[in-house]
């Protein structure tokens, strides 16, 4: 499955959260090391949503860019 991360610079590193798996988080202290760490955390929730007998939700969120004038 493929699950749209958010990613976002902090004052410290990076952060990042799936919309589609509330309460899933990450952080790092690069983009490329924040979005090992997501794919872990997203492995880590959904077996423990398994654990605990609940659904697995599909990935359904899509992301787009919307340009306007500056």
């Amino acid at each position: 499955m493929k699950y749209l991360i958010i990613i976002e610079e902090t004052t410290t590193g990076f952060s990042a959260y799936s919309p589609d798996l509330p309460g899933c988080v990450s952080t790092g202290p690069s983009e490329e090391s924040v979005v090992g760490n997501m794919r872990e955390a997203i492995e880590f929730h959904i077996e423990g949503l398994k654990a605990d007998g609940l659904p697995i939700p599909a990935p359904a969120s899509r992301s787009s860019y919307v340009e306007v004038a500056a």
